[in-house]
């Protein structure tokens, strides 16, 4: 029977390339670093190659961004990115601290899930790929309908290079039957260790909802702070090459030019000579109906990655053609301003503020629209300033006097090369960093005895310790006492002189006669039968264990699950058919 379903099939799917993946992985997680390492050399050598060819086919099915933009990000994931991470140590110890008695041991987390999107496609899955395997994981990757073509293309030359390197087949998987189930059903698969998601927010929310561990990435709305001290020059020209950037389709782009008074004609000459084109009141109207939704206030896809004069076009007016970038200027932020939120296009607000204080309010309003935690830049010469600023921005990438997107993702600046970037608790993400490896291995940590623990005295209930009983005091010396008359002292029985004589005899080498009574010996001790105990939690297992003591059970005992887990790993359970006695596991 031929299944015909899309949802069906595209989940079929999903269940096999994690079936794969899974196998691959295990034997994945038994490499040395060595080989592992060179399996990611090659890799990055292919992407790297693979760049153009795949940048031209990101463009042509996505009709986002262009071709030479493309190519710089694919070369920056297989280039910058494959530097930052090919000396970090992902297998064994990685780090022996003698002195605290700490070692600190690496383990992958199993399996990612990776979602990759529409408007960075080919350089976000060549990165992904790359992160995940260095820190021993398998990945699957899950295209935006849109750019499924080219980055099932990306994950295809980045396999042949790993399997030609000696990485056991599966490892890497990437759905070509996509549908919102297959995603889902990829996300919540329970042999899935994490969820690396960049994409919209609604997708975001999904990975986070999805009870996995998530990376996820909020949006940007980044504002772009042109202080009194700066060089508006270089700041314009700075934003400018931000802007438009693969046509403004990383989120980390300007999205708001704020100058200070003094600098305000400076600044606007400044971008009137390096082909700015300035709006209207009536073409800011039209470009606001046309960039953002009415109905869900979401960029219109249709003008994502797509150059200032056809965007213009698009909402019935005409510009040069040289121009850059569209600015519009504006009075407010918020719902009435369109134009003040996220574009993921070659479009620009422009605002005045009086002074840097006035700078950081205006800043974090338009971050609160839709932008918390990610990146905010600031073009000042003026350290001291550039300080203040940035204790106060809610951001958690501030750029310095370079574009925006090439600062936060680590391509100017020396922050951690990076195509996902955590916006942290105020975004609604797990982290604020730049994600890399060290986010996909979890840290196995032993640790040594370094200040011994007075061991304590157990009651009968193994909840209720007490404290070493105090050693007795000396007696005061008494008075030795007049003895007694003869006849009040108790004559010692039979057993008692028998042991005294033999204890004597041996004492000088007269040895026992053959066949002689052992009668007088005291018996040996019987122990007593061992005391099942009723219920035992894990604290009982963990004092247990201390002792490297047994705890007898039986059929009728209840177990906490920690308990059990923890006890029948460690062996410390005897199990017996006596019926249980006692309130509390107290090993005998």
């Amino acid at each position: 029977m031929t299944v015909s379903d899309p949802d069906l099939v595209s989940v079929q799917q999903v269940r096999d390339l994690v079936r794969r993946s899974v196998e691959a992985q295990r034997r994945w997680a038994t490499f040395s670093q060595a080989q592992i390492d060179a399996v990611i050399d090659a890799m990055a050598e292919a992407a790297t190659a693979g760049a153009e060819p795949l940048a031209r086919m990101a463009v042509e099915e996505t009709g986002y961004g262009n071709v030479p933009d493309k190519i710089k990000k694919n070369k920056f994931s297989s280039e910058d990115v494959y530097r930052a991470i090919r000396p970090l140590q992902t297998v064994g110890i990685l780090r022996e601290d003698r002195e605290n008695g700490v070692l600190e041991i690496a383990e992958p987390v199993g399996l990612v899930a990776a979602i990759i999107p529409s408007t960075n496609p080919t350089s976000t899955a060549i990165y992904k790929i790359l992160i995940s395997l260095k820190a021993r994981n398998g990945v699957i990757l899950s295209p935006h309908p849109s750019a499924k073509n080219c980055i099932c293309a990306t994950a295809d030359i980045m396999t042949k290079a790993a399997l030609k390197a000696g990485a056991p087949e599966g490892l890497i998987g990437c759905l070509t039957q996509v549908t919102a189930a297959s995603t889902q059903e990829l996300m919540r698969h329970r042999q899935v260790g994490v969820i690396l998601a960049t994409g919209g927010t609604g997708l975001v929310r999904a990975a986070y909802s999805s009870g996995k561990p998530a990376f996820g990435v909020g949006p940007g709305n980044v504002p772009a702070y042109i202080e009194r001290t700066a060089n508006v020059r270089k700041a314009v020209s700075d934003i400018l090459t931000g802007k438009t950037f693969d046509n403004g389709t990383i989120c980390s782009a300007e999205q708001a030019i704020l100058a200070e008074e003094p600098l305000r004609d400076a600044v606007l000459q400044e971008l009137r000579e390096q082909e700015a084109y300035f709006l209207s009141a009536a073409e800011i109207e039209a470009l606001s109906k046309l960039v953002l939704r009415p109905d869900t206030f979401l960029v219109n896809p249709k003008v994502v990655g797509r150059a200032a004069p056809v965007i213009a076009q698009m909402a019935g007016f005409k510009v040069p053609a040289t121009t850059r970038v569209l600015v519009a200027e504006l009075a407010g932020v918020g719902r009435d301003y369109p134009l003040s939120a996220e574009k993921l296009s070659p479009i620009l607000a422009f605002y005045t503020v009086r002074n840097w204080q006035e700078g950081v309010e205006l800043s974090n309003r338009l971050l609160e629209f839709g932008g918390l935690g990610h990146t905010i830049v600031i073009h000042s010469q003026n350290d001291s300033v550039i300080r203040e600023f940035a204790l106060r921005v809610r951001a958690y990438r501030v750029v310095v006097n370079s574009p925006a997107p090439h600062g936060s993702i680590g391509y100017s600046t020396r922050l951690f090369p990076a195509m996902t970037l955590g916006c942290g608790a105020v975004g609604g993400n797990i982290t604020s960093d730049n994600i890399g490896p060290q986010h996909l291995m979890n840290i196995k940590r032993v640790g040594y005895e370094m200040r011994p623990v007075e061991p304590a005295t157990v009651s009968r209930h193994p909840r209720a310790l007490r404290a070493p009983a105090a050693a007795p005091a000396p007696a005061a010396a008494a008075p030795t006492p007049s003895p007694a008359p003869a006849a009040s002292l108790p004559l010692p029985d039979r057993a008692t002189i028998a042991r005294v004589v033999e204890r004597f005899l041996a004492e000088k080498g007269v040895p026992r006669p053959a066949g002689a009574s052992a009668a007088a010996a005291p018996a040996p001790e019987v122990p007593p039968p061992p005391r099942v105990v009723d219920f035992v939690s894990e604290n009982d297992v963990r004092a247990a264990l201390e002792r490297a003591e047994k705890i007898f059970i039986s059929s009728r005992t209840i177990l906490t699950p920690s308990a059990r887990d923890l006890g029948y790993a460690q062996n410390v359970f005897i199990e017996t058919a006596a019926p249980a006695s006692g309130k509390g596991a107290r090993p005998e």
